[in-house]
């Protein structure tokens, strides 16, 4: 049901999930509760699809590859994170993100040794910028003024752009 209305309520979910209100909420105390574990849930799916993913050879390409296999994922849950957006602190947010942004960390930190991502800006706030981005794509969707699939392309050409080196973008 989140995956279609971030704003269900408890009821509705209960009654899309088949059961009643009283089992659900014996398994989570609060919507906040349940949307923290659907999210850990689907980030937890996502990073496996990742795993599978060549991050081998040129690191801008690699980086072009992540960046749009990980908006894809986002993409299919764009309702359950504009819920997350709305009941969880940011904080927590970054924190089930953790495992995917090792993946792009190392990454990052890979094209900085190589002379080829920027070193004067640290790897944790490129990071940032990136959720940031993926993060305000889906929230261009949800307000109707960027297209799902438009967001992919827009999302690797503008990463890639900040993370060049001065004078190379």
């Amino acid at each position: 049901m989140l995956s279609i209305n971030p704003d269900a309520t408890m009821a509705q979910i209960a009654q899309a999930a088949g059961v009643g209100r009283v089992t659900l909420y014996g398994h989570f105390s609060s919507r906040a509760e349940l949307i923290d574990a659907a999210l850990a849930d689907v980030l937890h799916r996502g990073n496996r699809v990742l795993e599978q993913l060549d991050l081998d050879g040129d690191p801008r390409e690699a980086l072009g590859r992540l960046v749009v296999s990980s908006w894809k994922l986002v993409d299919e849950s764009r309702s359950l994170l504009a819920a997350a957006q709305r009941e969880l602190p940011e904080g927590r947010i970054r924190d089930l993100h953790r495992d995917l942004e090792g993946r792009v960390q190392r990454l990052l930190e890979r094209g900085q040794h190589e002379g080829l991502f920027r070193a004067d800006l640290p790897v944790d706030w490129l990071l940032a910028t990136m959720h940031a981005l993926m993060h305000g794509a889906a929230n261009e969707i949800a307000a109707g003024r960027l297209e799902p699939e438009d967001a992919g392309p827009m999302l690797r050409a503008t990463l890639l752009a900040a993370y060049a080196l001065p004078g190379d973008a």
